[in-house]
C-alpha cells in the first residue's frame, strides 16, 4: 500500500502500549512496535458506525461490521456495511501480504474490484478516513522518534512521537505526529503532515476502555483540516477471539453475508 502513516485500524480501537513506567527510558520505536503487536494472534469483530459532519455541519450515519484474522504482519480485515440501504452489502477486504492486496465489493454491480495502489490514500466511502486505513500496517515502514514535548491531552499527560516515512516515494506523509498517554495504554491523538508539511489530518481518540486485557478507544474522531470536515467512528461492540471464520475474509466470499449467523 501507498499510505502508511496512520497506523489506525491496523489496531482501529486497540491503540496498546502497556502503560509506561515512571522510572523507565521509553524507546520510540519500542512503543510503537507494542502498538502493532499486542492484538497479535487474536482475533477481533465489532459493530461500529461512522458519523460523518459535513462542512455546515449536516451529519448521517453508516453503519458496519469489522472483523480482524491473523497474526502481525499475516492479518486480514473486513469491513461491511449494513445500513443505511444504499450502503448495505458494501465491504472491503485488506489482506496484509507480499504484496499487499485490497478488495472491494459493491452490491450494485455483484462485483469484486481490486484496488490499486494510488487509491488506497482516497477517502472511504465518503468518511474522512481512507482506504489504508482499515489496513494493517507495517512497523517498519516508519521511523519513530520521541521528541521531548509532553501535553495534557483530555487530562492525560502524554509523550509526543514522530513517525517519519522510510521511503518517501511511497508515502503521501512527510510525518505524523502520535501523542501517548502515560498513564494508560493509548494514543490519544495524532496528526499527520502531507510533503509540503501542512497539517492535513487529526485524529482524537476519546473513551478509553479496557477490555480482555486490551486498552483502546471507543470513540474516534478523524479531522480534514483542508477540508473542514470530520468523521466520528463510534464503537458500539467488541469481542475478541470468538474464532471468526477464515473463509469470509476472501475475495470470493465477499457479497455473502459477513454478519450473517458466524459472528457473535
Amino acid at each position: 500500500m501507498n499510505n502508511r502513516a496512520a497506523l489506525f485500524l491496523g489496531g482501529l480501537l486497540v491503540w496498546p502500549l502497556g502503560v509506561l513506567a515512571a522510572d523507565s527510558a521509553p524507546d520510540a520505536k519500542q512503543i510503537m512496535a507494542a502498538v502493532f503487536r499486542q492484538t497479535d494472534g487474536r482475533d477481533i469483530f465489532m459493530r461500529a458506525n461512522f458519523e460523518v459532519f459535513d462542512k455546515t455541519g449536516h451529519s448521517t450515519k453508516k453503519y458496519f461490521s469489522y472483523g480482524r484474522i491473523g497474526r502481525y504482519g499475516d492479518s486480514k480485515t473486513l469491513l461491511e456495511f449494513t445500513d443505511p440501504q444504499e450502503l448495505r452489502g458494501v465491504a472491503l477486504l485488506s489482506i496484509k501480504a507480499q504484496p499487499d492486496s485490497q478488495f472491494l465489493y459493491v452490491p450494485a454491480t455483484q462485483r469484486v474490484r481490486t484496488l490499486q495502489p494510488g487509491q488506497s490514500a482516497a477517502r472511504f466511502v465518503g468518511t474522512d478516513f481512507t482506504f489504508d486505513d482499515f489496513a494493517e500496517n507495517r512497523l517498519e515502514d516508519f521511523s519513530y522518534q520521541l521528541t521531548g514535548d509532553t501535553a495534557l491531552v483530555d487530562g492525560r499527560n502524554t509523550l509526543k512521537l514522530v513517525a517519519t516515512p522510510t521511503d518517501a516515494a511511497r508515502s503521501p506523509f512527510r510525518a505524523v505526529y502520535f501523542w501517548v498517554a502515560t498513564d494508560a495504554p493509548v494514543v490519544v491523538r495524532a496528526t499527520m503532515l502531507d510533503a509540503q508539511g501542512r497539517a492535513v489530518r487529526e485524529l482524537h481518540a476519546t473513551q478509553i476502555m479496557r477490555e480482555a486485557g486490551i486498552w483502546g478507544a471507543r470513540r474516534l474522531e478523524m479531522r480534514s483540516l483542508l477540508e473542514g470536515t470530520r468523521t466520528v467512528l463510534n464503537i458500539r461492540e467488541v469481542h475478541f477471539n470468538k474464532r471468526l471464520d477464515a473463509k469470509r475474509f476472501t475475495p470470493e466470499r465477499l457479497g455473502s453475508r459477513f454478519d450473517d449467523g458466524v459472528f457473535p
